[in-house]
């Protein structure tokens, strides 16, 4: 009984598309029943749109004459006076056609019963053709269907290799800064105890928050060196007394840079102007001043008698202290300001960083000369540097914030040994000379200092207690203190290398005679 239903409702919808029965008179049809008036007192409507001219009293009727018309106009009048056309097929078309939309599909033409019937039969094609979840888990069917596709020895994705790594203009700079999160590194297992806190806390107020500048020294005669804008401080470790050692009268100079001459109480100061200044701390005098950079002075480093000094216009000069035409070399590859400068424990070769995010390795030649290697991995400036005490052919960098890695390089052979992720700007490292562990100062984000355990570099420990980024570090005489300043205005010491006395003696009593020998040889030797 459904397809009775379904025949019952086609035909209602049939009628829908009939003429309308009860509407108001076309134009056309109100001016033709008007001219047709005289002959036909009584005229209807058209009953079919197809025949216009046809009505139901069975006259003719005449439309007025009207002027000329165009295409389109004479076309629309054919189509309003009742005249026939034709189909290319030869074909009348049916009375309903002239007035239907051709995006409409007509219901008098169309056989939807037919079309359901179509439509559930392909339903139930489908369906019995179509295989089940365990013919699709059939080894026969996955062999037939591969067969089929003509894939059987082959894979939609096949990968050989790895990635190629992108250019270095490629890589963005700043994904470090949206990629710290919580430490990666690797705990190391430690048998020794190291304290947490710091064993002590200097205040230091003025103390420059300049990443390029080396603000910290601790001597071998136990002074720690401390740059507070325009003057230089010293703090005897052993008796606690703070000593004023100089300050700049001018208040647009202040003071960049220290370092202090190995077994000895001489201090060499960078300043602002591009001057470099020797002092003896023990008598508190200045010995001599030598020129020669037209920029600040941000980093040096000692080896015997040559002082090197690095400026900010990317310059290396090489300082004899012994003569009075005291600059006896100039180093130029770094075309950025040097904020890291170190001579190997031997004295062999000079490490050089730069804001260039270059790292340059020097031989101890004197004269004009180019690096023996030039490495460029860092994607940041390069200031922590630091040659391994038990290695000499070791060296350590540090990068920036948009670096942040430790990398290790063989000098002898220019290989890179490792690199490092510290999650960190790495402002300082340093090297313990009592355990096979080095520590790391470090800026944004974490603002701490961290000891790993070389060769495999798990993290030992974390020290937190600075506020803001670790900018210097310095070591004790005798490797068991690490002195840290920070941009918080404060000096923290931290006795994380401490060494058992029953396992180890100290040596340190022994330098004594040695220091006295070292500071008259340099006193008959500075001119």
């Amino acid at each position: 009984m459904a397809h009775f239903n379904f025949a019952k409702d086609i035909s209602e919808l049939v009628k829908m598309d009939g003429p309308m029965q009860k509407s108001t008179l076309m134009r056309w049809e109100r001016k033709a029943q008007e001219a047709g008036s005289s002959t036909s007192p009584s005229k209807s409507r058209c009953k079919t749109p197809g025949k216009s001219g046809t009505f139901s009293g069975g006259a003719t009727a005449k439309t007025p004459k009207t002027p000329s018309l165009s295409q389109e106009d004479k076309s629309a009048k054919g189509c309003l006076s009742g005249k026939k056309t034709k189909t290319p097929g030869g074909k009348t078309p049916g009375k309903q056609n002239a007035y239907q939309d051709r995006f409409i599909p007509s219901r008098a033409t169309s056989d939807l019963e037919y079309g359901h019937f179509a439509v559930t039969k392909k339903t139930t094609e489908d369906e019995e053709n179509d295989p089940g979840e365990e013919d699709m888990n059939n080894e026969e069917y996955k062999h037939k269907l591969l067969e089929a596709m003509e894939m059987k020895d082959r894979k939609i994705l096949s990968f050989r290799g790895k990635a190629p790594e992108a250019s270095r203009p490629a890589m963005n700079s700043l994904n470090v800064l949206y990629s710290c999160s919580k430490s990666s590194a690797k705990q190391a297992p430690t048998a020794r105890h190291i304290p947490r806190a710091p064993d002590r806390v200097l205040d230091a107020p003025q103390l420059m928050d300049d990443y390029y500048l080396n603000l910290l020294d601790w001597s071998a005669g136990n002074i720690l060196s401390v740059v507070l804008g325009a003057a230089v401080f010293l703090w005897n470790a052993e008796t606690g007394t703070i000593t004023q050692l100089m300050e700049l009268t001018d208040t647009n100079d202040h003071v960049t840079s220290v370092c202090s001459v190995p077994e000895s109480s001489f201090l060499a100061v960078g300043l602002s102007n591009g001057s470099v200044q020797l002092w003896n701390t023990d008598q508190q005098k200045l010995l001599r001043t030598m020129s020669g950079h037209p920029a600040r002075v941000g980093s040096l480093s000692w080896n015997a008698h040559i002082l090197t000094s690095g400026c900010r216009t990317g310059a290396i000069h090489h300082h004899d202290v012994r003569v009075a035409q005291h600059q006896v070399a100039e180093l130029v590859h770094h075309n950025q300001e040097v904020c890291g400068l170190s001579w190997s424990p031997d004295g062999r070769h000079l490490a050089s960083g730069g804001n260039d995010n270059l790292v340059n390795v020097w031989s101890n030649q004197i004269g004009p000369q180019q690096p023996i290697h030039t490495f460029s991995d860092h994607q940041a400036a390069v200031k922590a540097i630091a040659w391994c005490p038990w290695k000499p052919h070791l060296l350590a960098t540090g990068g920036g914030t948009a670096d942040r890695h430790i990398r290790m390089w063989n000098v002898q052979s220019g290989a890179n040994l490792g690199a490092y992720d510290s999650e960190s700007q790495v402002c300082s490292i340093l090297w313990s000379k009592e355990y096979r562990e080095l520590a790391s100062g470090h800026g944004y984000a974490h603002n701490h200092i961290r000891i790993w355990k070389y060769p495999n570099m798990a993290k030992v420990v974390d020290l937190v207690g600075h506020n803001a980024r670790v900018l210097s570090m310095a070591m004790s005489p005798d490797g068991t203190t690490i002195a840290s300043g920070a941009a918080d205005e404060t000096i923290r010491l931290w006795k994380c290398f401490a060494v058992d006395p029953k396992s180890k003696k100290s040596t340190h009593d022994t330098s004594a005679p040695v220091k006295s020998k070292q500071t008259l040889g340099y006193n008959m030797c500075i001119r």
